[in-house]
């Protein structure tokens, strides 16, 4: 297990809580640690346990795995090549995006790892690895495009929620009159 600086999983763990705008008593309360244990945590003041780490993931909504690593608990997967590490830290993707995209890559490496099992084991002919069919592939760049998209949406509705809270608007089809057609009108 490597040394570790106290001060860098505190940074590592407001840097998070910054980047998903949570405020300090926002994520100490629901990690369920008290608010000076939390601050005192993010200064380097103090070591947080495995337990809490994993209760501050929680809060973050990212993985206990990262923390893990950062607080020196767990080694960095050296055949990861720092492709996971990298995704998780990308402040420039949601939560989302960054766990559509971790398991994307886990099961590109699952999909080789069982390919390269495969032509281990085959007696017959030369082993090959495939890097993925083109199936898979497709596969694979809608589930992208399908986050990507979904994440756009959300962006999208929360903007124009915030926009209609702004202008004081009341949602679409609350004020709306729906017209009588002229049948219903000569009845009347």
């Amino acid at each position: 297990m490597r040394n570790v600086n106290v001060n860098s999983i505190g940074e590592y763990i407001r840097e998070q809580r910054e980047q998903a705008k949570i405020s300090m008593r926002q994520l100490a309360q629901s990690a369920g640690v008290s608010n000076p244990y939390l601050s005192q945590i993010e200064r380097g003041l103090r070591k947080p346990s495995a337990d809490i780490l994993q209760q501050i993931a929680k809060g973050l909504r990212i993985s206990a795995e990262a923390l893990y690593v950062q607080a020196g608990i767990l080694e960095d997967r050296p055949a990861d090549s720092g492709v996971r590490s990298a995704l998780l830290a990308d402040p420039q993707l949601s939560e989302r995006q960054k766990q559509v995209l971790v398991e994307i890559y886990e099961s590109f490496r699952r999909e080789n790892a069982a390919d390269a099992g495969a032509a281990e084991t085959e007696a017959n002919g030369p082993a090959e690895l495939t890097v993925g069919s083109p199936g898979a592939e497709a596969e694979v760049l809608e589930a992208v495009l399908a986050a990507e998209a979904e994440a756009e949406a959300e962006a999208k509705a929360e903007a124009e929620a915030k926009a209609g809270a702004k202008a004081g608007a009341q949602p679409a089809g609350d004020a709306q009159t729906v017209p009588k057609n002229r049948s219903d009108s000569a009845s009347d």
